[in-house]
């Protein structure tokens, strides 16, 4: 179990995905993805997501970010905030995402 202030002490916020490119020098096959958090700036996020989702699919899609972690160099590309999902039972992540618009930024409540 962890704290109420545990949780608050995690930067969980909602973001647009404005830039998508293929991130071939990965590992495992990745998208680069830009992230638009309002007043916390675009920031970069590498994402293995290419199973369920293509670019087109990802512009403009609002997603739950870990903001708070440090950032994080993959392939040479710096990963400055974590795109959340859950893993399907055949591997593919489905990303945690809102039917409604919220401003980014926007903090989970």
């Amino acid at each position: 179990m962890i704290s109420w202030q545990d949780f608050e002490n995690i930067g969980l916020r909602i973001g647009t995905i404005e830039r998508v490119e293929p991130f071939p020098e990965a590992k495992k096959p990745a998208y680069k993805l830009w992230v638009n958090l309002g007043p916390l700036g675009v920031k970069q996020s590498s994402a293995q997501v290419t199973d369920l989702y293509s670019p087109a699919d990802l512009l403009g899609k609002q997603v739950l970010c870990v903001t708070n972690f440090p950032p994080k160099r993959i392939a040479g590309f710096r990963s400055e905030v974590l795109v959340t999902g859950v893993y399907r039972e055949d591997g593919a992540v489905v990303l945690a995402s809102f039917e409604h618009k919220v401003p980014d930024g926007s903090l989970l409540a």
